[in-house]
């Protein structure tokens, strides 16, 4: 099984983007295997696997399509909004990518956070077709083979997509490393100094917030817009944080292959309330701010030390 393992990382960048979860990539991509596995015992179905990373990516394109639209009821019903499980990441090393090769796997061929997020926007049908030809540029006549559908429907589909994933609403995400670094400075320098001007200075004028507690922590039922009232809503947050005294944690990370934070701070009844905080950055501001507090898709992640004080220091 060789041959697998070494398209394994493929495999799971392709699923994280179409479902937006770690999790659920993983089982797409284990199902992938045993489907593989039960190809090789028959000499018809292996006759039938041909070029190996096409048959495996859309197998496994498939199964996620299945999942996306047994998925969509489950989120409908979902408390308050929806944000994916984030990939968390020590900040780059010298080669660029963190250590770990799973996270190496998904961030290959980064979409960003701000993308997973607009990519809930679309069907299933539609998401499949956007990921697979847009970001991993597999040909439409394969796309329209996934879908069950002709190429010129395949090909609607992921116009469709894109047409969403660059809508006038989407908070763009345009910048490098260094210039998100320059921002989220500026931004936490703001913070510190609790002036309202200040901060709605580093935000765009259309800049969004969303925040996902899954029931578990409030976090607001509708996203808020607006530099002024996104800012409130932040200096409250720190205001409210800073009571705490040193007792609030952040280390900068990368949240699927952007500049954001993961931070730690003390919650009624004696809980640790942890959250990790993504941001969308264009033109020297920030367009889109993103709060995953759900603990259940935060399982993964370290605990802080006491040398991840706040400021977070990059």
């Amino acid at each position: 099984m060789t041959e697998f393992e070494a398209e394994r990382g493929h495999l799971l960048a392709v699923a994280y983007r179409m479902l937006g979860s770690r999790s659920e990539a993983e089982d797409a991509v284990q199902e992938t295997w045993l489907r593989y596995a039960g190809a090789l015992t028959d000499p018809a179905a292996r006759a039938r696997v041909g070029q190996l990373r096409a048959w495996l990516t859309t197998t496994c394109s498939r199964i996620c399509l299945d999942v996306l639209r047994s998925a969509r009821v489950r989120r409908e019903a979902y408390p308050g909004q929806w944000l994916p499980e984030p990939v968390v990441s020590e900040l780059p090393t010298a080669d660029g990518f963190a250590p770990d090769p799973a996270e190496r796997a998904v961030r290959a061929d980064q979409v960003g956070f701000a993308l997973l997020v607009v990519l809930e926007r679309l069907s299933p049908e539609q998401r499949v077709a956007f990921v697979l030809h847009d970001v991993f540029a597999v040909p439409f006549g394969t796309v329209a083979e996934v879908l069950g559908t002709t190429t010129a429907a395949a090909r609607q589909l992921a116009s469709r997509g894109r047409r969403a994933a660059t809508a006038p609403d989407v908070p763009r995400h345009t910048a490098d490393l260094a210039e998100q670094q320059r921002v989220l400075a500026a931004f936490t320098a703001a913070v510190e100094t609790g002036e309202l001007d200040r901060l709605v200075r580093v935000l765009a004028p259309d800049v969004v917030l969303v925040g996902d507690g899954g029931g578990h922590l409030p976090a607001g039922r509708r996203p808020i817009l607006g530099a002024e009232t996104v800012g409130r809503f932040l200096l409250g947050i720190y205001r409210q944080a800073g009571r705490f005294g040193g007792r609030l944690r952040a280390r900068p990370v990368l949240v699927d292959g952007t500049l954001g934070w993961q931070l730690e701070m003390p919650y009624r009844d004696d809980r640790t309330l942890r959250m990790v905080s993504a941001y969308a950055v264009h033109e020297g501001r920030i367009t889109g701010v993103f709060h995953q507090l759900n603990p259940e898709k935060l399982s993964g992640l370290p605990t802080l030390g006491p040398d991840d004080t706040w400021p977070p220091r990059g």
